[in-house]
C-alpha cells in the first residue's frame, strides 16, 4: 500500500497541477465552443439589437429635443411679435384717447362758451326790454308829473291828451339833451 501510495505520488509529482488532463482540455474546449456560438447566436444580436435601439431612442430624443427648441424659439418670436403688436395697438389707442379727450375738451369749451354767449345775450335783451319798460314807466309817470305841475303854474287845466302829449315830449326832449351835452362835456 506505500507503494501505491508512493506511486501515485510520484505520478502527480510528474504532471504539473496547473495543467489541467487533456481529457479535460478537450471537453472543457468543446464546451466553450459551444456556448460561444449559442452566446454569439443568441445573445449578441439581441444585445445590438438593445444597443441600436437605445442609441435610435437616444438620436430621436435630441432630434425631438432640437425640434421642440425650434418650435419653442418659434413660439417665442410669435409672442414677442405679438407683444409688439399689442404694445403698438396699445399706444396708438392712447393716442387716439388723447385726441378724443382733447377733441371732447374743444367741443366742450366751445358749447360752453357759446352757452355763455347765448345767457349773456338773453341778459343783454332782458336788460334792454327791461330798460325799454323802466323808461316807458318814467315817461308816464313823468308825464303825469310835469302835466300836473304844469297845470299848477300855467294855471290852467291841461286835461287835452294832445296838449299834455307834446308838453310832455318836449319836455322829455329837454331832458335828454341836457343829458347829451353833458356826456359829451365830460368825455
Amino acid at each position: 500500500m506505500i507503494n501505491l501510495l508512493a506511486t501515485t505520488l510520484a505520478a502527480e509529482e510528474d504532471s504539473n497541477p496547473l495543467l489541467p488532463d487533456n481529457a479535460e482540455l478537450v471537453v472543457g474546449s468543446i464546451a466553450f465552443f459551444i456556448v460561444l456560438f449559442l452566446v454569439g447566436k443568441l445573445f449578441v444580436p439581441k444585445i445590438k439589437q438593445t444597443l441600436e435601439e437605445r442609441s435610435n431612442e437616444i438620436e430621436g430624443g435630441l432630434e425631438r429635443a432640437a425640434e421642440a427648441q425650434k418650435e419653442a424659439k418659434a413660439t417665442l418670436e410669435q409672442y414677442q411679435a405679438k407683444l409688439a403688436e399689442a404694445r403698438h395697438e396699445a399706444s396708438r389707442m392712447r393716442e387716439e384717447a388723447r385726441e378724443q379727450g382733447s377733441q371732447i375738451i374743444a367741443e366742450m369749451k366751445e358749447q360752453a362758451q357759446a352757452e355763455a354767449r347765448r345767457i349773456i345775450d338773453a341778459a343783454h335783451a332782458q336788460i334792454e326790454a327791461d330798460r325799454q319798460q323802466a323808461v316807458s314807466s318814467l315817461r308816464g309817470e313823468i308825464g303825469a308829473l310835469s302835466v300836473d305841475l304844469a297845470s299848477r303854474v300855467v294855471g290852467e287845466s291841461l286835461d287835452d291828451s294832445a296838449r299834455q302829449s307834446r308838453v310832455v315830449d318836449r319836455f322829455l326832449e329837454e331832458l335828454e339833451g341836457r343829458a347829451r351835452s353833458q356826456e359829451q362835456i365830460t368825455s
